[in-house]
């Protein structure tokens, strides 16, 4: 874990937590969405009222959220994403000095107290502190983006990345202009080849988390 003041303005960060026991915290859908919706609202480098309080002074949801598409006074710049049934990865840029761990302590505990009144339960949901992982080269971060779009792929829960809705994948295979225009720190700018690079590595990573489980086991 890197220290606080390692959280400098431009660095970017591999950012990954689990829940207790592999607990699918996620699998639900409307979890997820909330999970993802608390991501979007305190991205935002100011005070403000908790999500609870906010949606009940408004008694709607806030919709149509897109982390990728960059606000006024975020926190973080959204590169990829995955929201996995018992896990999250974020691949963010820091566009202040450090804010990162407060931010990611106030989402899980955010969706820690929104799980446990929904499903009536007291404790903790992750395992552990947020891990983060600093990206030091653009080849890297390429790869590292590989890697995220593929997670539900290598564990089988769906055979195309573009099939998991809580992922960040579709926006860059879907619209040239994210990767031309607003992901900038992704080296490739062509929707299809970005596309390309992604998918002739799905047998590959699979295979690679089968040998990894044997040797472990």
């Amino acid at each position: 874990m890197l220290q606080k003041n390692k959280f400098i303005k431009d660095s970017i960060f591999h950012v990954c937590n689990k829940s207790i026991a592999n607990f699918g915290i996620l699998k639900d859908h409307k979890n997820a969405e909330r999970f993802i919706m608390t991501l979007h609202y305190y991205n935002y480098n100011e005070e403000k009222i908790s999500l609870s309080q906010y949606l009940r002074k408004k008694g709607e949801k806030i919709t149509d959220v897109n982390l990728l598409e960059p606000t006024e006074n975020n926190i973080v710049k959204f590169i990829a994403y995955k929201i996995m049934p018992d896990h999250y990865h974020l691949v963010i840029k820091n566009l202040t000095n450090n804010h990162l761990s407060k931010y990611i302590n106030t989402i899980e505990n955010s969706f820690t107290r929104y799980f446990n009144i929904r499903f009536n339960r007291k404790g903790p949901l992750w395992q552990s502190r947020f891990r983060s992982v600093l990206v030091k080269t653009s080849e890297q971060l390429l790869h590292l983006t590989r890697y995220v779009h593929l997670n539900a792929v290598t564990d089988y829960l769906v055979d195309k990345p573009e099939d998991w809705k809580f992922s960040s994948y579709r926006n860059y295979i879907d619209t040239e202009g994210y990767l031309k225009n607003v992901l900038t720190e992704i080296t490739i700018k062509k929707l299809d080849l970005y596309k390309k690079f992604v998918e002739n590595r799905i047998d590959y990573q699979r295979r690679l988390k089968k040998i990894k489980k044997f040797i472990l086991e």
